[in-house]
């Protein structure tokens, strides 16, 4: 789709006999997969990679390469009524950033085509460029909102799978000590076997994270990057810095005289796309590295409950509407 306006979209024509299959979230730890009228494909075309969020490229904010913060692709006021402003549109992300269907499907609609897909290098597998869509453009942010150079010591709260490609993302820059503290070892132990250089914090093995930390870097980490999501974080208290509601606690004049400062935002994928692919094809950043389950589009409940539970050694899912199940 390539209209300017998010509000004039002619609706989806659908096959009237064939179905397509979709995951859906149904709720609190539900996740079903269901038939959808099949999309009718009106022009075949490449193989490509879509962007989670949703620009425009025509707006101030897709003009300076912001591409997250669109303000034509999110047409929902329910966003506006909580933050008082709002983002792009994100796919399967909820009304909140404006009903687009999910792209855990065998089909989805992309608005805006021509700016939010990137085509994929024939010579380049699926599993390689997959994570252009989301994660890996994830982890370069995070190191990019505090601009990670050389010599610089970085602490990474959350070992999953963001955490990792940030982890990397902060070598390729320059990083000298990068330190990956979470609860889960082997998520711990996964990370450090696909890149020896990390140094591991396990916080549950420690009384006093920020002390076991300071003995590691007696002046403290240079950056440091949350990446553990607001789903995971146990109380209101662990909640500043990631992505939900309000928080209180923040002692901002300690934050204001040592003289800190902190970004944060969604990924502008868009911004990323070109060099992170130069990055990939030349083997500097390896994103499979991460994928330790690939399943059925139809196992995707599966998948959903051993990534929340974190059992069965998993760190990510891939799922693949054409894989068979078992295979």
């Amino acid at each position: 789709m390539t209209d300017y306006n998010i509000t004039s979209f002619s609706p989806t024509k659908h096959s009237d006999t064939k179905t397509h299959k979709a995951a859906e979230w149904q709720g609190k730890k539900t996740v079903q997969v269901n038939d959808h009228p099949l999309p009718l494909l009106t022009d075949p075309g490449d193989g490509a990679i879509a962007s989670c969020e949703l620009g425009c490229g025509k707006c101030v904010f897709c003009g300076h390469g912001q591409y997250s913060t669109c303000d034509t692709t999110n047409p929902s006021t329910k966003q506006g009524e909580l933050y008082g402003d709002r983002t792009a549109g994100f796919h399967g992300y909820s009304h909140l950033t404006g009903g687009f269907d999910g792209a855990q499907a065998e089909y989805t609609r992309v608005p805006f085509g021509d700016l939010n897909l990137i085509k994929v290098p024939s010579d380049m597998y699926d599993n390689k460029v997959l994570f252009l869509s989301d994660i890996q453009a994830t982890g370069w942010h995070a190191t990019e909102l505090r601009n990670v150079h050389d010599g610089d010591s970085v602490a990474i709260w959350g070992c999953g799978p963001v955490g990792i490609l940030a982890a990397q993302c902060a070598h390729v820059r320059g990083a000298q000590r990068i330190i990956m503290i979470d609860n889960q070892q082997y998520r711990l132990d996964f990370a450090k076997q696909k890149l020896p250089y990390l140094e591991l914090l396990n916080f549950d093995s420690t009384n006093d994270v920020v002390k076991s930390l300071k003995d590691m870097v007696p002046l403290g980490p240079d950056v440091c990057i949350e990446a553990v999501a607001f789903h995971y974080a146990t109380s209101i208290k662990d909640k500043i810095g990631v992505y939900a509601a309000t928080v209180n606690g923040l002692n901002i004049g300690a934050f204001m005289e040592k003289g800190l400062s902190m970004a944060a935002g969604q990924v502008p994928v868009q911004a990323y796309w070109f060099k992170l692919l130069g990055l990939i094809r030349e083997g500097t950043l390896t994103p499979e590295m991460v994928i330790t389950h690939e399943l059925p589009l139809s196992e995707a409940a599966h998948g959903y409950k051993i990534f929340n539970e974190k059992t069965d050694n998993c760190v990510k899912v891939v799922l693949k509407p054409g894989l068979k199940a078992g295979a």
